[in-house]
């Protein structure tokens, strides 16, 4: 399905974006253009598109809910303009969309009208997760979501739509993942179930051992260097400090680029792998400097429909080759919905991870906030701060300590990088040992971050036709820690103890109260309803 982007001021061609930015190179230095099948191990200096982007950008979205008050954003492919003009302006192709202007950036007006479902259709509506429901929590339908038409929120997203959109036309996937079906499962979150045979079957299978979360790079194994140069389509790199966000339809790469590369067995619509420093080698661990360029990526993309995933080795990543996953699904995820409880208040960078000397009783200008999720099968935390640095090395520090407790673990960035999900996870640790069920192995699902996050992915027909929110809620119990496991895993990432125990034990109570409460109120409105 072509890409249309509509009701947008300005369209500008990328040569036209390129021709406002300074040259890439000196005058009279010829850069090289890498062949499309070379491979990416030959990228270094060579010619690529590049998006630079602003070091000292923080996130400027509306605060979202934790609890399914999901922020509205327009839904441009409803527009009630004619198509003429997108068919004038050549929209869909990489060469001839940039879209730009204000509307890219709504105001904090258009999106307060879309938060309470006075746009044009109401964000989530026609999803079946309109806005009231969302307020009083009542459960989601069944509604099937279309994969093949996504909203437009900035630059970087109109060029990686527009340039995915092109290598889909180029036919570089596995198979049509806009035609694979995908569902709202009936309940409370709103699980998506997605049938997706061809990833199973065609998908590169794993290469080495799931109990170990470190494990050296392999360069005899697959790994990203081994892509084809058309499979690229940026480079991501940090912008001189000072300097805004850019695009340049040619530039020269650095000695070891970061780049966007084409996932060829895609999960959904214009899913992409960030490659940090891909010439690099790094093996798949996750640091503050790495966890950075995710969070920068989710931020310039600024579109809350796409979310960026990392799993560890263990915790069900294929390729030991650092890597970030992130697509475009137009439906909350489930953990999104999830309410969370204040755990403690972390200043980064004054000790290694699990120091009690990091924790800060009190709330401060420089401090991230780390919360519990509550009310969900997977047991995790809640990451949000005052800037991106901040987050990603409170992240970071903590997935470096899971890395040297060899404990798998998965993280997801979401709301344009406002919040980070955090899950350690032992369902590969359970399935060596036995402990799962046949009928869950039967499924044949390895929840990773997509899955946990509430995103399933199945493989048999009959399993997509009979999914329940029982069915996802058992499956995702069978990977959570236990909460004896978990409180140990908090006093080691962040020095946790006493005080913040029991400020979350309020936390939680506090939620379970409020649950009650509604519970009860819910009840007695239908015995009245029944009276009458």
């Amino acid at each position: 399905m072509a890409l249309y982007i509509k009701r947008v001021e300005t369209v500008v061609s990328f040569k036209q974006l390129a021709a406002e930015q300074p040259a890439a190179a000196p005058a009279g230095t010829d850069i090289p253009v890498l062949e499309p099948d070379a491979p990416v191990s030959g990228i270094a200096f060579s010619r690529l598109p590049k998006y630079s982007y602003a070091c000292d950008a923080t996130p400027k979205v509306p605060r979202i809910s934790s609890i399914t008050d999901f922020a509205r954003v327009p839904d441009m492919d409803d527009s009630s303009e004619g198509s003429g003009a997108d068919a004038a302006t050549g929209a869909g192709t990489a060469a001839g969309v940039v879209a730009a202007a204000a509307l890219l950036q709504p105001g904090k007006a258009s999106l307060a009208s879309y938060a309470s479902g006075s746009g044009a259709d109401g964000g989530w509506q026609r999803f079946g997760l309109a806005s009231d429901a969302d307020e009083t929590g009542s459960s989601c339908d069944g509604s099937i979501i279309d994969a093949g038409c996504v909203p437009v929120s900035s630059l970087l997203d109109s060029a990686l739509l527009a340039m995915w959109e092109e290598r889909a036309e180029q036919g570089l996937f596995r198979y049509d993942v806009t035609a694979c079906p995908t569902k709202v499962v009936p309940g409370q979150y709103g699980f998506v179930a997605q049938l997706n045979e061809g990833r199973y079957s065609k998908k590169r299978p794993t290469e080495f051992r799931v109990d170990q979360v470190v494990q050296t790079f392999d360069p005899a194994k697959f790994n990203f260097t081994k892509a084809f140069k058309r499979e690229v389509l940026f480079a991501f790199e940090p912008a001189a400090r000072g300097a805004a966000s850019s695009f340049e339809e040619g530039a020269r790469c650095s000695a070891s680029p970061s780049v966007v590369v084409i996932n060829v067995s895609p999960i959904d619509y214009g899913h992409v792998l960030l490659c940090p420093r891909v010439l690099d080698c790094i093996p798949q661990v996750l640091a503050p400097d790495t966890c950075l360029a995710a969070l920068h990526f989710a931020l310039e993309v600024g579109n809350p429909y796409l979310r960026v995933g990392f799993n560890s080795l263990g915790a069900f990543a294929t390729i030991n080759h650092l890597h970030f996953q992130a697509y475009y699904l137009q439906a909350p995820m489930p953990c999104e919905r999830a309410p969370t409880a204040p755990l403690a208040r972390i200043t980064p960078g004054g000790a290694a991870a699990g120091s009690a000397k990091r924790r800060r009783p009190d709330s401060g200008a420089d401090s991230v906030l780390v919360s519990r999720l509550c009310d969900y099968p997977v047991r995790g935390w809640v990451v949000e701060g005052p800037s991106l640095a901040a987050m990603a090395a409170v992240v970071g520090e903590a997935s470096q300590a899971m890395q040297a407790a060899n404990m798998p673990h998965n993280m997801l960035i979401a709301e344009c990088g406002s919040r980070v999900f955090l899950w350690p996870q032992r369902y590969a640790e359970r399935q060596a040992r036995g402990e799962v069920p046949e009928h869950l192995l039967d499924v044949g699902v390895n929840p990773a971050v997509w899955e946990i996050s509430g995103h399933m992915v199945l493989k048999r027909a009959e399993d997509y036709e009979n999914f329940t929110e029982a069915a996802a809620w058992e499956l995702l119990a069978a990977v959570s820690l236990t909460e004896e496991q978990l409180a140990a895993a908090e006093a080691m990432l962040f020095g946790v103890h006493g005080a913040g125990r029991s400020s979350l034990d309020g936390g939680v109570a506090a939620f379970e109260g409020k649950a009650a409460a509604a519970a009860a109120l819910e009840a007695a409105q239908g015995a009245e309803l029944m009276m009458v």
